[in-house]
């Protein structure tokens, strides 16, 4: 919906600009915005698009939109609702005609995630800052009304470029193995040992990705509030892949008591903790007694808890449940 202020698409239609009269806003990034609103700029735009997915094999558009709509008039009337639902008819126009179209809305980051888009594109690209401690606030407020299989998350390098943190792969994978998952690290950088790790998460997520992208979401409150827990359980309640994850220093001496929501009580799990990508790193190397798996009840996981490990700040491991009959 963009147009370069040095294009022969913005000195041949000026009119197609979103303005209030004859002034036109600011520019941003060299770029006006074009109005969806009026027909000719809709038809103009979906013939183009429509011209190019007709002769290219493509099948996935990334739809971004990094700049602020600044006076956003047509006919001297506000019309970002106009112009918003015109996107929503482009798209849904462009789908209709390619079918196994796949669109990811974006907008700086997560900026175009909305309820009524949310029916038509694939997916979102839920920020542009991949590092894990920002993902794991960010991921947990998106995905109160966004499902994990819409959201794209990503592996981003052991450095993060938007905040300078480093974070040790294991957290890293952890926190992006709740999503639509992927890498975002130039792989030639990393370490043998790294590429091993990185192979067995992405075995680990495609194992698993049915149950990711199909099952309940739960979140459980912890009294440590520098612990964070979430998992998905399978809706008949037979499997669950939970993440424990600290997001400061925890408080107490002892690793905290986690409570795991979403399981039946009369059903056996066969309980174990899965480090795919690498151990987190712990104050304490006293491994629970099930850590390496145990049979234990349903009743008991929910009421009682189980002592999880001690992890040091930003780090994150995942507790794995299997029904056992």
């Amino acid at each position: 919906e963009m147009v370069n202020t040095d294009s022969e698409l913005y000195r041949s239609h000026p009119d197609w600009i979103l303005q209030v009269g004859t002034r036109f806003p600011p520019a941003e990034r060299n770029q006006q915005v074009l109005n969806l609103a009026n027909p000719e700029v809709f038809e103009y735009i979906f013939s183009k698009m429509n011209a190019l997915l007709t002769e290219y094999p493509i099948d996935y558009i990334k739809w971004d939109h990094n700049r602020v709509l600044i006076e956003p008039g047509f006919l001297n009337r506000a019309i970002v609702n106009k112009q918003t639902q015109s996107y929503y008819r482009l798209i849904t126009a462009l789908k209709k005609s390619h079918p196994r179209l796949e669109i990811e809305s974006c907008a700086s980051g997560g900026a175009r995630i909305d309820l009524g888009v949310a029916r038509l594109v694939d997916r979102f690209w839920v920020s542009d800052c991949n590092e894990a401690l920002e993902r794991t606030f960010i991921q947990r407020w998106t995905g109160l009304v966004i499902p994990p299989e819409m959201l794209g998350t990503h592996i981003g390098p052991p450095k993060s470029h938007t905040t300078g943190r480093m974070h040790n792969l294991s957290f890293r994978a952890v926190t992006a193995l709740f999503g639509h998952a992927g890498i975002e690290w130039d792989v030639t950088q990393a370490s043998t040992a790294e590429q091993l790790l990185l192979a067995d998460w992405i075995s680990y997520y495609k194992t698993n990705r049915d149950l990711l992208h199909s099952g309940d979401v739960v979140r459980v409150n912890q009294p440590d509030q520098a612990i964070w827990v979430h998992g998905v359980v399978s809706q008949n309640q037979d499997k669950a892949i939970f993440s424990v994850s600290s997001i400061a220093a925890i408080a107490a001496s002892k690793p905290p008591l986690l409570k795991f929501f979403g399981l039946n009580p009369n059903y056996n799990y066969f309980v174990r903790i899965v480090q795919p990508a690498g151990p987190a790193e712990t104050i304490k190397n006293e491994d629970p007694s099930w850590a390496k798996g145990a049979i234990l009840g349903g009743d008991l996981i929910l009421n009682h808890g189980l002592r999880g490990l001690k992890i040091q700040p930003e780090n994150a491991y995942l507790v794995e449940m299997i029904r056992q009959d």
